[in-house]
């Protein structure tokens, strides 16, 4: 099950004399992402490396540092923690000594680790979007049983006959979902995808 921060998280490392600020944090869109990279990034530091991953999107810069040394290694501490939804920003003011290719692959891949080993992490639960309409008098019932089922109710729409309702539910209750408005409605309303 993936993770997400629950808010931003910085964490600062020294190797071999090189400065290196950690700054993480929660997205939902690559927008939010470009905008966190672009907020944090400081114009003054020698690199300002990052990798995003939203789902199956990602994205990840070396900012002038060797192919592959930096950005590649940060996205993989972001999935190696098993995190989603996630944009880390490493940037390195250098201190005079040269790491090579495998120093940075470390540096990098080892301080974005370290952060988010550190940070408050949340489990992200897929829900499934569902979508039904039902009579007045059953709206109720099933609105205690969605409550029950932990579904969240994303839209309602009242019209003449009753309710036309938009939620979200774990794959894992939807069977229940059905079986109980089958119930309630005696196998009138059946739930849409």
């Amino acid at each position: 099950m993936p993770y997400t921060l629950t808010n931003p998280v910085e964490l600062t490392e020294e190797i071999k004399k090189s400065r290196f600020i950690v700054n993480a944090a929660p997205v939902t869109t690559a927008d939010q992402a470009s905008q966190f990279i672009e907020q944090v990034s400081d114009i003054n530091a020698t690199h300002n490396c990052w990798a995003w991953k939203i789902g199956q999107h990602y994205r990840f810069n070396d900012d002038g540092e060797p192919t592959s040394t930096a950005g590649r290694p940060i996205l993989s501490a972001i999935e190696g923690q098993d995190c989603d939804q996630v944009v880390v920003v490493v940037t390195r003011y250098f201190g005079g000594i040269k790491l090579g290719t495998g120093g940075l692959i470390r540096a990098y891949g080892g301080s974005a680790s370290h952060c988010l080993q550190q940070a408050q992490l949340i489990e992200l639960i897929t829900r499934i979007p569902l979508q039904f309409h039902c009579y007045y008098n059953e709206w109720p019932i099933i609105e205690n049983r969605l409550k029950e089922l932990d579904a969240i109710i994303e839209h309602q729409d009242f019209d003449a006959e009753g309710v036309e309702v938009s939620l979200a539910i774990t794959q894992d209750k939807i069977a229940t979902l059905q079986k109980n408005i089958s119930d309630i409605t005696r196998g009138r309303v059946v739930i849409e995808k």
